[in-house]
């Protein structure tokens, strides 16, 4: 077996190589990899009470979107007959409230409209989920904290609350359709 040389020492191969192997993982300070925190929305501390561009437009998109809830969830269902999925829902209240045709899509409906800041969120604006910049979900803000939506599978449409946590952590923005 091969031996290495230190200055009066003698060390077997495997000895030494053991020896440069700790020698190497001391060899600096760790570098440790953090990664920036989910981006979150900050929620008001009291909802305010905005009131929207278009009262009367707002007031029917919120009656609207209210009577259905108990309608069950159903995948690319857009009417109270076959069930709502999110979007098919909202579509489905604004142009049965206003006669106004929405984008199908989550993804585009988080895209209509204009942006607004939560603080100035009224009745009858969109709120937008997700992760990063991917829009999974969007339902219809009624006020105070709180939204109308078609959730998932097996469940039913529902009003919910912004600040629940999950809700909370998921939530992109809001978007304003009435002007």
């Amino acid at each position: 077996m091969e031996t290495a040389h230190y200055p009066g020492k003698r060390l077997r191969a495997p000895a030494s190589l053991l020896l440069a192997a700790l020698l190497i993982g001391c060899g600096g300070t760790p570098q440790t990899v953090r990664r920036a925190p989910p981006h979150r929305l900050v929620l008001p501390a009291v909802w305010p009470n905005v009131a929207p561009a278009q009262p009367e437009a707002a007031t029917a998109v919120l009656m609207r979107a209210l009577s259905l809830v108990g309608t069950p969830y159903r995948y690319g269902g857009n009417t109270p007959e076959a069930g709502f999925d999110c979007s098919g829902l909202v579509g489905y209240v604004f142009h049965d409230s206003l006669a106004r045709a929405l984008p199908r899509t989550s993804a585009a409906l988080g895209a209509a409209g204009d942006g607004i800041g939560l603080e100035r969120m009224a009745t009858g604006d969109l709120v937008v989920f997700g992760e990063g910049s991917d829009v999974s979900h969007v339902g219809i803000y009624v006020g105070e904290g709180r939204f109308v939506h078609a959730p998932s599978s097996g469940g039913t449409v529902r009003l919910d609350r912004l600040d629940a946590p999950y809700w909370r952590d998921h939530l992109l923005g809001a978007r304003r359709l009435l002007r």
